[in-house]
């Protein structure tokens, strides 16, 4: 059986241009059918994709998109067709896959009935453009072997697909890893191999950009925990305490006495001292664990917004949109 026979790719994007074509390419002969899933892209996305041979999905605009919502559309087109395929690849439209990754893949599946998603490595392809890119970089840099959950780029069995009812079109950020928890919770193993699967082109150039995805993972965080509540536990407690609790008795340290503001400003110093030397453990040299630290630290404000805009956004019944950082 050729890795062709029984395989077939998702890929979702949005005003991806070049990084959309190039993605494309990278599929030419690893699988046997893509599906290309466009969320109202106003560039010549559409006809790239038609250009290369995908089938073209394109989401109604009368509801919010979601990358959820995309991957859900493009695997009922492939199941909706004759001879749907047993295993889907699902790829964003700013990654190109690796050569021999498909096969990897496949024979992981092969002879394990009770695995369910598997994944793999994902490299920045650009982390010397900026500081940005760098950070998302060591974002991808994750251990192998049975994981609670991975990215958007994943193999998915059909079955478990079906198992964990795909995904839950109103996750706006971590879309990803809350299917993976269903699927866990449905039996399944998530598995990551230590192969290089796919390279992302983050294109972080601007401080904003940084800012506007680190509001986006505090909505993910907010959102899958309420569904979830043991998952990312520890990232919303520790964007409560740096993000809002400390800054409060550093406001409240005006008007009592200048050691608790001595006491706060003290606690950040250790969580950054905690940080970086983390990093250096784990390898990064000193400059870069440096600069990571700093990101790491200063990334509790904006997810504080990202978590206030779902709980607002939720009091109010209000669509959970997309928050777009390129």
């Amino acid at each position: 059986m050729t890795p062709q026979s029984n395989i077939a790719a998702v890929v979702i994007g949005r005003n991806e241009g070049a990084r959309l074509v190039a993605c494309l390419a990278s599929l030419q002969g690893q699988v046997g059918r893509v599906v290309y899933v466009d969320s109202g892209s106003d560039d010549n996305s559409v006809a790239a994709a038609e250009a290369a041979g995908a089938q073209v999905v394109e989401l109604d605009t009368s509801r919010p998109f979601t990358a959820a919502r995309a991957r859900n559309a493009g695997y009922q087109a492939l199941i909706g067709s004759f001879n749907p395929p047993e295993l889907i690849q699902f790829l964003d439209g700013d990654c190109v896959l690796e050569p021999g990754w498909i096969a990897s893949a496949q024979s992981a599946f092969g002879g394990h009935t009770d695995l369910g998603i598997v994944t793999g490595w994902r490299a920045e392809m650009h982390p010397e453009a900026s500081v940005y890119n760098a950070l998302c970089d060591f974002e991808w840099h994750r251990p192998a072997g049975d994981i609670d959950g991975c990215g958007g780029d994943m193999m998915v069995r059909r079955t478990a697909f079906d198992a964990a009812g795909g995904f839950d079109p109103t996750i706006i950020a971590a879309e990803d890893e809350e299917f993976c928890t269903r699927v866990r919770k449905a039996g399944w193993r998530v598995h990551r191999l230590p192969v290089q699967m796919t390279r992302h082109d983050a294109a972080m150039l601007r401080f904003s950009q940084w800012w506007q995805r680190a509001v986006r993972t505090g909505h993910g965080f907010a959102q899958v925990g309420a569904l979830h509540p043991e998952y990312f536990a520890r990232e919303r407690m520790r964007v409560w305490v740096y993000g809002a609790a400390l800054p409060v008795l550093a406001i409240l340290s005006l008007v009592t006495t200048i050691w608790l503001l001595i006491a706060v400003l003290a606690l950040y110093a250790l969580s950054y001292v905690r940080t970086r030397q983390g990093l250096l453990v784990q390898g990064l040299d000193p400059a870069r664990a440096t600069h990571q630290a700093v990101f790491l630290t200063l990334s509790k404000f904006p997810n504080l917004l990202g978590m206030l805009t779902y709980y607002w956004r939720r009091v109010r019944a209000s669509d959970m949109r997309i928050i777009e950082y390129k």
